[in-house]
């Protein structure tokens, strides 16, 4: 089918960064979305809790979004659907395990009675509007992922999902080579393929060898074991699980979304749980210490994560002794190193003998490596080549490597979130950008805090701040008391006595000069203590802490 009209790829997030993976696909008066992920903030946002995807552009077209299609049921792929379905309900599409993990998620925040979540066969292809979507089963870390060929009266789309090429996975499917073969022998016009380990040689190692490193850690273990990892790796706790009963071991599980998901994976038969393995955590004392093995959420040092409560001996149920052997399986998300770091250091101060990435081969990556990026790509043959999912130096090498299998230079699309990416019957480029960038889930506060308050909050935590209270005459200007100065998070240098005197007397100085000049109103008032202050502390100090005066009128 030809036509006039021309699609669009529009990358809302997961483009230069690791995380809120989602990317609009629209022709004409129709659009679809896939997938709809978080990220979790770094360092830089102090008092963030998630970091979502700005899907202002959304809201805008929402007479066009006809659905949103998930890859699969990790976070970063589906941790943004209850904010986003809150805004906009529009039918959702996934397989079962995916769409039953984000029942578990949406179930907290929306009743969904009032959802349309839709299980989709990868046998069996899909029609929306103008686009019919056929599946393509993948490999990753956790069960059920899928890759997407969009056929569009333009030509084929194909999204990756992320993927690896994992030839004995642990739930025996494996990547649909002939699938994405035959996909690519029809003529594909663009790949959009996970760039995460662009960077890595050779091809990612197969899930089962973590099986049997955990299996040795496991055996030696003479005390307790406690095993860390993605509450949404069910590939893993599979294995964790099954090492645990081959070793005599009973488990108890901590986290709540831990337990959550442990329960839907076994409900919907893609985690086999042995009889009687399972034991509350609240009767682990019951059983000896070479008899238990402790399943935790907290790979990431998240601080309130129960690892992470364990380490610091503040977990309810669960205190770290002496002996026991912590496994961390996964490695950290960009960002989450610090943490990471602090949580094994607590662990050993602890007594505990810890396993992780760097030290034993506890975790594999869910992503292809290098030689399986090559693989995806001789496999579908596109005629356009567009990275995705990676920080920006991953999306390079991604690049490098699609020019070096055959894809044309000049057929390399390197896009940025916000990016349009326009394609006709006889080109494609990057034509032009929508507003982008990323929404702050802050406590119960959806997108109320913005890049000014985060300033704020960098500027508090590196300069603290100085109140200014001072009362003046409402009609005259006069200074009636005050000024006094409260320091908080500033004071602690030499002289700080003398500095914040001086200071005072700066803030006085600023406001007799205000009353000479029969300055009344208010927000000027302050706005002259605090310039008048700035200058003098950052002269003394080079700090530049923030300055709130507070000007009473009697």
């Amino acid at each position: 089918m030809i036509s006039n009209e021309s699609l669009k790829i529009i990358p809302l997030g997961g483009l230069g960064e690791i995380g809120k993976n989602m990317t609009v696909i629209e022709y004409g008066n129709d659009i679809i979305v896939i997938d709809a992920g978080l990220k979790f903030p770094e360092e830089q946002l102090p008092g963030v809790d998630l970091v979502l995807p700005d899907y202002s552009y959304l809201r805008e077209n929402r007479d066009k979004l006809r659905a949103i299609i998930l890859t699969h049921g990790h976070e970063d792929h589906v941790g943004c659907l209850p904010f986003l379905l809150r805004d906009l309900n529009v039918p959702l599409y996934g397989t079962r395990l995916t769409i039953g993990l984000a029942k578990g998620k949406l179930a907290e925040y929306l009743p969904l009675d009032e959802l349309e979540l839709n299980e989709i066969d990868p046998r069996f292809d899909l029609e929306i509007g103008p686009f019919k979507l056929e599946f393509m089963r993948v490999c990753h870390s956790i069960p059920d992922g899928v890759a997407l060929a969009i056929h569009t009266p333009v030509g084929v789309i194909v999204h990756s999902g992320d993927f690896k090429f994992d030839q004995t996975p642990v739930d025996g499917v494996t990547t649909d080579f002939s699938k994405f073969a035959s996909v690519g022998d029809r003529g594909v016009l663009a790949l959009l393929s996970d760039s995460t380990n662009s960077e890595d040689e050779g091809f990612t190692r197969t899930e089962r060898s973590v099986g049997t490193v955990l299996n040795q850690i496991v055996a030696q273990a003479r005390r307790r074991v406690i095993a860390a990892s993605f509450a949404s790796h069910i590939h893993r706790i599979q294995q964790i699980m099954e090492v645990a009963h081959g070793n005599g071991r009973r488990v108890a599980i901590t986290g709540l979304s831990m337990i959550r998901n442990i329960s839907i994976a076994s409900e919907l038969g893609y985690l086999r749980i042995p009889e009687k393995l399972l034991v509350p955590v609240e009767k682990i004392d019951d059983y000896p210490e070479d008899q238990i093995l402790i399943l935790s959420t907290g790979s990431q040092g998240e601080p309130l994560s129960a690892l992470a409560r364990i380490a610091s001996h503040d977990h309810k149920k669960v205190n770290l002794r002496r002996g026991d052997t912590v496994i961390i399986s996964a490695t950290p998300v960009p960002g989450n190193e610090k943490s990471v770091s602090k949580t094994i250091d607590q662990l050993f101060r602890g007594g505990a003998e810890v396993y992780y990435e760097s030290i034993a081969e506890v975790h594999v990556s869910g992503h292809g490596a290098r030689e399986e990026l090559k693989l995806m790509i001789n496999l579908v043959r596109p005629k356009y080549f567009i990275p995705i999912h990676g920080e920006y130096r991953h999306l390079i090498h991604h690049a490098m490597l699609a020019a070096d299998t055959g894809v044309e230079k000049d057929k390399i699309l390197i896009a940025g979130n916000g990016d349009i990416i326009e394609f006709s019957q006889d080109k494609a480029a990057i034509v032009g950008r929508i507003d982008s960038g990323a929404i702050f889930v802050d406590g119960l506060g959806v997108g109320d805090v913005g890049d000014v308050v985060i300033r704020d909050r960098q500027r508090l935590s590196q300069h603290g701040m100085i109140i200014v209270v001072a009362t003046v005459d409402g009609s005259t200007g006069k200074l009636l008391t005050g000024p006094d100065i409260i320091s908080r998070g500033f004071v602690g240098i030499p002289d700080s006595a003398q500095i914040l005197e001086e200071a005072k007397r700066k803030a006085e100085e600023a406001l007799l000069i205000c009353e000479r000049e029969a300055i009344t109103d208010r927000m000027l008032l302050k706005s002259h203590v605090k310039d008048s202050l700035s200058r003098f502390l950052f002269a003394k100090t080079m700090k530049r802490p923030m300055i709130i005066p507070v000007i009473m009128e009697v």
